[in-house]
């Protein structure tokens, strides 16, 4: 019997159910190697209730009810795979102004906003437990077959324990912040991308969440130096995960 996978979207963009049909030639071997049992994005027919081996979730928690789905499938699942820098860390939509959330949500709605139930985003791990993550905005395809071979072959995909920072450096590319004075959050962002952004003489915006154990303090520090305000960096470094978290 295939293992059964079971692929759901919570708050964001299914950025990450588009990169798995986007695996192309790859999506034909994944068809043959295991059982798509949930997966509402690709499929018009699904079980809801049977038991899985794998639940891909992508997007963030927010409000009651998204937390009670989450932990449905949670209970269902074998094992857990965060994807997207939304189910790992928050993402976009926990963004944190200092503002209260009714503001916020006024701001955007207006007085329409008054009929809309929202809370604050959480990643997947403030609820329940999580075996794996996959980061980035969206996810890497190559990260998520990998993972998908991992967790076939009874082994849980590797950590990600470099920063984008290194990918710059294998790949021999100039330190934007030396050679252009650009705010880049490179050295405190997962690494994975290929530092695909620095590579076109774009600053990395930490789109793939803070690395492990990423040195917040040193990072500010080297930008204060260089002329940065304080406010300019914190700003950056929580557009894609709360402050709380960096």
């Amino acid at each position: 019997m295939k293992p059964r996978i079971g692929i759901f979207g919570l708050s964001g963009c299914w950025g990450e159910q588009i990169v798995m049909l986007n695996c192309e030639d790859e999506l034909l071997a994944l068809v043959g190697a295991v059982d798509f049992a949930d997966f509402l994005g690709g499929s018009s027919v699904n079980d809801c209730e049977t038991r899985l081996d794998i639940a891909f979730v992508e997007g963030s928690v927010s409000g009651a009810l998204q937390e009670k789905a989450l932990r449905r499938i949670r209970a269902r699942a074998r094992l857990l795979v965060a994807c997207g820098t939304c189910a790992c860390v928050g993402g976009v939509a926990a963004f944190d102004d200092g503002r209260p959330r009714a503001d916020l949500v006024r701001a955007v709605y207006g007085r329409a906003g008054d009929r809309y139930e929202t809370a604050a985003h959480h990643p997947l791990s403030d609820f329940v437990k999580v075996d794996a993550r996959l980061p980035g905005c969206p996810m890497e395809k190559h990260e998520f077959l990998q993972a998908v071979a991992c967790l076939l072959n009874g082994d849980l995909p590797p950590v990600v324990a470099t920063p984008v920072c290194a990918e710059c450096k294998m790949k021999e590319q100039d330190c934007l912040l030396v050679s252009r004075q650009v705010a880049c959050a490179g050295p405190v962002t997962a690494a994975g991308c290929g530092a695909r952004c620095p590579g076109f003489n774009v600053p990395c915006i930490g789109c793939r969440g803070p690395a492990e154990e990423a040195n917040f303090a040193s990072m500010t520090e080297i930008l204060l130096k260089s002329g940065f305000r304080e406010e300019d960096i914190r700003q950056k470094l929580r557009i894609f995960a709360p402050e709380s978290r960096t």
